[in-house]
């Protein structure tokens, strides 16, 4: 038995819904969508038992990243988040695409294993994680057994919702919800949050509306905190010039993510007829930035765990530490006056990396010259003036997709950089994200809408 059945025969321990009968009509999906997030919300505003009796006691502080990347709040029911989940979908995707595992994802049944052996590595990393999560509290094993009880069945609920929503019960992916929450609850806390700042003086809102008003009433105004976002002797809170990058950049991202390149093609059957196949301007759309997101995440995590062993491996922990020291994102403007060195080394870490894992990305997921080409050919479509062969589409669809490749990494991570500089609600990466998931669902409820309205168009289809 090969690792990949393996992974799938331990997948097939995790509880699984069934595939509904008959799927239901787009408002009720709209409903259960709406129930796996006010789901989402329970799980992550509850604390596990019983963690609330040791107010003392910290965990492990996850930094802004990682609750973007995984959807995660510390000590809370989704303490893991959908982080088992993601990293065990990208391992195996990346598995699959170099070749290094034979899967054909056209057929039923490799998808079926594939979705299985997903489900299995999630199992496992899902172990690992909550008992190292539990562990950094210290306390007794019987107390730390029950966290990692609780930590890991929250965790397997998010996979049995996302499977869920994934069937036809809801809209999109339980992913793609819990992420885009996760988003929207941040910014939200950042507009519109009526609690004062701890040790601010004078007492500030932290939300940046209430704050204004507050304002305005005194008469006094903390221009530090409206452009840079700082308040001494606190750190970074949210700022005005996060709320306007935030509006900019949102409406620049949904600009490029609207942008095609269109590659000009015929079809063999009918020669003089042409058209044209839209690729995306941003072609390798928010990967790079989640994969470089992902190994932030992993090892500040990872140096967050170790810490608590420091006394044990000092040399680990130095580097590590200093390490994670250059992977945390500019929080303010002010950043780039009294730590350039940081900054500079961060911006050249998540632009190499975010290229490396675009060009990466391109040739494992099937985006690549070689793979569109043999689907075109396959698809009876040919470029106008090449001949229909392989070799011949591929040298001029790599003139296409390789700078679109390039150029989409650079975009995406420079956004990024852009929106942590500015201090945008939510950071960069969980703009980019926020922004990608919302356009992704406008899109499907916009075309299940027209299902329901024209009934023809599900036979034109096939559904």
């Amino acid at each position: 038995m090969g690792i990949l059945q393996w992974f799938a025969k331990l997948g097939e321990y995790v509880p699984s819904p069934p595939k509904p009968a008959r799927r239901p009509d787009l408002g009720k999906r709209l409903i259960y969508t709406f129930l796996v997030v006010v789901v989402y919300y329970i799980m992550s505003s509850t604390l596990a038992f019983p963690l609330a009796a040791y107010p003392n006691v910290q965990g492990v502080q996850l930094p802004q990243i990682i609750s973007v990347i995984f959807a995660s709040t510390s000590g809370s029911l989704a303490q893991l988040g959908i982080g088992p989940l993601v990293t065990a979908g990208l391992i195996i995707q990346i598995l699959v695409g170099a070749k290094i595992i034979d899967l054909d994802l056209t057929k039923p049944e490799d998808r079926k294993l594939f979705t299985q052996a997903e489900k299995g590595l999630a199992l496992i990393l899902a172990c690992v994680e909550g008992f190292g999560f539990a562990l950094y509290y210290r306390l007794n094993i019987f107390i730390t057994l029950a966290i990692f009880t609780q930590f890991f069945i929250g965790a397997l609920i998010l996979m049995i919702l996302d499977e869920a929503v994934q069937k036809g019960y809801g809209i999109g992916s339980g992913v793609s919800l819990f992420i885009l929450a996760g988003i929207s609850k941040t910014i939200a806390w950042s507009l519109f949050a009526p609690v004062n700042i701890p040790k601010a003086s004078p007492e500030q809102y932290y939300g940046i509306i209430p704050y204004l008003i507050q304002a305005l009433q005194r008469g006094s105004i903390d221009f530090t905190r409206l452009i840079f976002g700082y308040v001494p002797g606190v750190g970074v809170v949210p700022s005005l010039t996060g709320l306007i990058a935030l509006i900019v950049l949102t409406i620049v991202i949904t600009y490029l993510q609207g942008m095609k390149v269109n590659i000009p093609i015929t079809t063999q059957r009918l020669p003089g007829i042409r058209s044209s196949v839209p690729l995306q301007f941003l072609y390798v759309t928010n990967i790079p930035i989640l994969l470089v997101g992902i190994v932030f995440s992993d090892l500040i995590l990872f140096n967050n765990l170790a810490s608590a062993y420091a006394s044990n491996v000092p040399w680990l922990v130095g580097a590590l530490q200093t390490a994670v020291h250059y992977m945390q994102p500019p929080n303010t403007l002010l950043e780039i006056l009294y730590d350039p060195v940081r900054v500079g080394v961060y911006a050249i870490l998540l632009v190499g990396l975010a290229i490396l894992f675009g060009l990466m990305w391109v040739e494992v997921a099937g985006l690549g010259p070689s793979a569109q080409a043999e689907n075109l050919i396959k698809s009876g479509l040919q470029m106008p003036g090449h001949r229909s062969n392989p070799k011949s589409l591929e040298m001029v669809l790599s003139k296409y997709i390789y700078p679109l490749a390039l150029l989409s990494s650079i975009i995406v991570a420079a956004i990024a950089l852009i929106a942590d500089i500015f201090n945008v609600y939510g950071s960069g990466m969980g703009l980019l994200l926020g922004v990608g998931i919302i356009q992704q669902l406008y899109a499907q409820i916009a075309y299940e809408r027209a299902l329901e309205m024209y009934p023809l168009l599900k036979r034109i289809i096939g559904e």
